[in-house]
């Protein structure tokens, strides 16, 4: 119960007097013996016991640091009388600072000073006393000090008691064991840390202890040795005790020998325990390789506390990252297993031998290289060394095979994948792949005949066996030409440069079978990469463009070097001039084809100074086309007018069969004579029918807008609905309302729907061009059905509507399929009207022309000519879009009433002086009876009749 002042009573029950409490371990501390407490030091085990010397002893006297309290008044009577034989051993919480859990505050140093400062500095360091603690156990403040019964005999202090002098004694109270538990947790905690020290050393002594036991067993095996060798000099000497060896010499050539015998066993002996040591080494490092760290730390007094990735580890990575990166270490490290197994093979032979340290070492180079040198060993030790060598050489030996193969099968493969670098010059570089690589490959196989054939190398993101079995399929006489294959990609620079980008002649960069600006994208991406090549371009690089509006970006970041072929404005153009001249388009394949005439440019010094009109008849083998002027910078003028001067630099441009075909000769004889002057009639309005919906469409509006005459009317037929035309022509150049020559008339409907077709006056057309749709031009297979389909539906719509012919009007060409009543139905309504299809696939375009329906298939493979020609010489580019533009000179077929009159006898060079008169260049002709067109003929100067059923290809200035 609480008493007067409040305070906590510390005996519930006063009728009982308060008992000291129980000790917890010793029980030899009487109770009314005056006791103190026994302070162990280190020399003494840390246990209570009874101690005879009185509390006024010097250790508790004010001398030696006692602890003094004031006296309360508030202390009962039986408390006093307990107090007054209260010893510190009597109870627990009174300990040094070292005894363990019991424990009231750490175990410190402190310095020696005077008395009342070490008195004053203790009593304010303690705590207020506890209610428990006993009254009596100083006196008063300055009250007089507990004389002691007998005084002690003197005794010499040790050391541990002159610092447990220097110590002040602190008593715990109740409030204080939040404190204890907490120093006790600490003291566990360095216990714990000094454990895991004592194993972490532990692996030490075991080293020690394997060290140890290694040298004493050597020892006794020296000792066991010497032993042997002492009885065997006894026997020795009782051996020859008949012979006199007391002279001086003979007794030091004896110790000589014997030191030569000893020294040589010694050196075996060591031999052997290095094989040994050599041999377990290993596995007692690799055991104990992640303790390694931590053994460092240990001998540096460094205490790591992150964890660190195990040692074993890091060398395994740093292993796979040396054999990853460096291409000879695994050859290196071989190299090294075998030095090392010879050598040490050999220091085994020669601890178990009798021979020479040089004779092990070959006897384990024998071993190593050939299996089976160890049968004639004799001896056990021998013949297990010699086992143990042989097997290790033979996986060395299988690593080694190992290696060799590896190396002949990466290489094969990277000879099969095309990863092996072209060691070429002046070469033709194709980068990319697409379906016009076929026909490409062909014209270069062409162009290059004259010189005995040329390489071709081809870079793509494919296979190269796949590249070359398509290649095969091909079945085209290549003409000494070879094909080489690499696969890889253009964007990146390593590649480029195992292809030699560098040394070639000419770059084509092949536009891919993906959407139109997803091409040019990737087209443009690698001019940037060509452009990035450090060493330079030695040729011109030609870039095949899907849309007209992509062009100028291309030719911005190439610059000069670029030349740029826009394949879909190619073919557009070419429609819309074969649709307007039936026949020009076979015409042109003959001259952007390299079987037939084309455009060469040369210089001939000879003719400097001659006019263009007698330049014009000064070739037999070739028809000069125009001038490149070199005080104009290199432009080329095609039909230049005649009284233009050759001039010192100027190169013409001339057809020709090759370029090493033809040379100025003498100039001809020319009889102009007399021939009508027939001015060129007018043109009329023309109806043409567009099926389908082309990317470029408005320019092809654009150009006919240029070529036909007022009032013209251009029908389209397409999905594309007729609301969203109009906002798709203007979004790409064209004003519809500043159309003057044509009128649009818009029908929506599918071409391959008969139905839709039927709707149309198919039989009042003039022209009808069959393109290409936009929905599926990514497919070319797709593509070129819809147009067959739709070439077919019109063909035999218009056989129905058109009036039929007799059968004597059908021209000889027709009259394979006279017995086809279809066929011919067909082929007499295409006398009537032309049909231009876009046939993507050569393979398509083979089909459709045996049946003759259409006036002609343009397909791809034009394309493929023109980005040859423009390969072998980049000034042909210039040509080729002037003469493909809406103004200026352009390519026409004309009458031949034009420059003669019917049966006259002339020569071809007569005629092309009479062209002259027109300011056109005759290039070649087409007699009635023939099918194709003379380009370039031969026998200019020959006589010949000619009939105004002929027709004549000129270039014209299209004034």
């Amino acid at each position: 119960m609480p008493d007067r002042d409040g305070a906590p009573n510390p005996n519930p029950n006063p009728d009982k007097p308060e008992k000291p409490p129980l000790l917890k371990k010793s029980k030899t501390i009487a109770d009314k013996t005056p006791t103190v407490a026994h302070f162990p030091g280190p020399l003494f085990p840390t246990v209570r016991r009874v101690s005879s010397t009185p509390l006024s002893s010097p250790r508790f006297s004010s001398e030696s640091n006692t602890y003094s309290a004031p006296s309360t008044s508030t202390s009962t009577s039986a408390s006093t009388s307990v107090d007054a034989n209260f010893g510190f051993g009597d109870r627990d919480y009174v300990y040094p600072s070292f005894l363990g859990p019991h424990t009231a505050r750490s175990r410190v140093n402190v310095k020696s000073t005077s008395k009342s400062q070490r008195n004053q500095l203790e009593l304010s360091k303690l705590p207020a006393r506890s209610e428990s603690m006993p009254l009596n156990l100083t006196s008063d403040e300055g009250g007089a000090k507990a004389e002691p019964k007998m005084k002690p005999k003197p005794k010499p202090k040790l050391k541990a008691e002159r610092d447990l002098n220097a110590l002040s004694i602190q008593v715990s109270n109740p409030a204080s064991s939040s404190a204890l538990s907490s120093e006790s947790s600490t003291s566990a905690n360095s216990s714990n840390a000094r454990r895991a020290s004592g194993h972490n050393s532990s692996w030490f002594l075991f080293l020690l202890k394997f060290v140890c036991t290694l040298s004493v067993s050597h020892t006794l095996y020296l000792q066991n040795e010497v032993s042997k060798l002492q009885e065997e000099n006894v026997s020795l000497r009782r051996v020859c005790s008949h012979v006199d060896l007391a002279s001086a010499g003979i007794t030091e050539l004896e110790e000589f020998n014997s030191l030569v015998y000893f020294g040589n066993a010694d050196s075996r002996i060591v031999a052997l325990y290095m094989v040994v040591f050599i041999l377990v080494t290993p596995f007692v490092f690799y055991k104990y390789l992640d303790s390694l760290p931590r053994i460092i730390d240990l001998l540096k007094r460094k205490t790591t506390k992150k964890e660190e990735v195990p040692l074993k580890k890091k060398i395994a990575y740093m292993v796979d990252v040396c054999f990853s990166v460096y291409p000879y270490a695994k050859l290196l490290a071989l190299l090294f297993a075998t030095l090392f197994l010879i050598g040490y093979g050999g220091l085994a032979l020669y601890a178990v031998g009798d021979g020479s340290f040089t004779e092990a070492l070959w006897l384990s180079w024998s071993f190593v290289a050939d299996s089976g040198t160890h049968a004639d060993m004799a001896g056990a030790g021998p013949r297990i060394v010699s086992v143990l060598i042989t097997s290790g050489g033979m996986l060395i030996f299988a690593m080694m095979l190992g290696l060799v193969s590896d190396a002949i099968s990466e290489k094969v493969d990277s000879l099969r994948k095309g990863k092996s670098e072209v060691i070429e010059s002046n070469h033709i570089l194709i980068l990319g792949w697409s379906d016009k690589l076929g026909s490409l490959l062909k014209q270069l196989a062409i162009a290059n005949k004259s010189i005995g054939g040329g390489v071709v190398v081809v870079l793509a993101e494919r296979d190269k066996e796949e590249m070359e079995m398509d290649i095969a399929k091909l079945e085209f006489d290549f003409m000494g030409t070879s094909v080489i294959c690499r696969s890889g990609s253009p964007l990146i620079l390593a590649d480029l440069k195992r292809v030699s980008v560098s040394k070639a002649r000419g770059i084509i960069v092949l536009a891919s079978d993906e959407n139109a600006d997803q091409s040019d994208a990737r087209a443009l991406r690698v001019v940037l990469s060509l452009t990035g090549v450090r060493e330079g371009l030695r040729g011109h690089v030609v870039v095949e463009m899907s849309d007209l509006d992509n062009e100028p970006l291309v030719k911005l970041v190439g610059g000069e070097l670029i030349e740029t072929v826009v394949a879909h404005d190619v073919i557009g153009r070419l429609m819309i001039q074969c649709a307007l001249q039936p026949g020009l388009a076979q015409i042109w394949e003959d001259i952007l084809g390299f079987e037939n005439a084309e455009f060469y440019i040369k210089r001939w010094p000879q003719l400097d100074g001659v006019p263009f009109e007698d330049v014009l008849v000064s070739f037999p083998d070739a028809i000069p086309c125009g001038v490149k002027v070199a005080a104009d910078g290199g432009k080329i003028i095609i039909n230049p007018d005649d009284r233009y001067v050759l001039k010192e630099g100027d190169e013409v441009l001339v057809i020709a069969e090759d370029d090493d075909t033809y040379a100025p000769g003498p100039l001809p004889e020319v009889n102009k004579g007399l021939f009508p002057r027939i001015a060129d009639p007018p043109k009329y309005p023309e109806r043409i029918l567009f099926c389908g919906w082309r990317r470029d469409i408005d320019d092809m509006i654009m150009v006919l807008e240029a070529l036909l005459a007022p009032g013209s009317e251009l029908w389209m037929l397409n999905e594309v609905p007729e609301k969203d035309r109009e906002r798709k022509l203007t979004d790409g150049g064209l004003d519809i309302s500043g159309l003057e020559n044509i009128k649009l008339v818009h029908h929506v409907g599918n071409a391959v729907i008969r139905r839709h077709l039927e709707g149309l006056p198919l039989e009042t057309f003039d022209s009808i061009l069959i393109l290409a749709d936009e929905s599926v031009e990514d497919s070319i297979v797709h593509s070129d059905s819809r147009s067959l389909a739709t070439l077919l539906l019109i063909r035999d719509i218009q056989s129905k509507r058109l009036p039929n012919k007799d059968s004597r009007s059908i021209p000889l060409r027709h009259s394979v399929f006279s017995q086809s009543s279809w066929i011919r139905e067909m082929q007499q309504a295409s006398d009537r009207s032309i049909i231009i299809s876009e046939i993507l696939d050569s393979r398509t375009r083979n089909l459709v022309s045996v049946s003759r329906i259409s006036d002609y298939v343009l397909s791809n493979e034009l394309v493929s000519m023109a980005l040859a020609m423009v390969a072998e010489d980049k000034q042909i580019n210039r040509v080729l879009e002037e003469l493909f533009a809406e103004e200026g000179n352009e390519l026409c077929i004309k009458p031949a009433e034009f420059y003669l009159y019917d049966q006259e006898e002339l020569c071809f060079t007569d005629i092309m002086r009479r062209g002259r008169q027109r300011q056109e260049i005759v290039i070649g002709y087409r007699l009635a009876a023939a099918e194709r067109a003379v380009i370039n003929p031969a026998g200019k100067s020959e006589q010949r009749k000619w009939s105004l059923d002929d027709v004549f290809v000129v270039i014209s200035s299209g004034k």
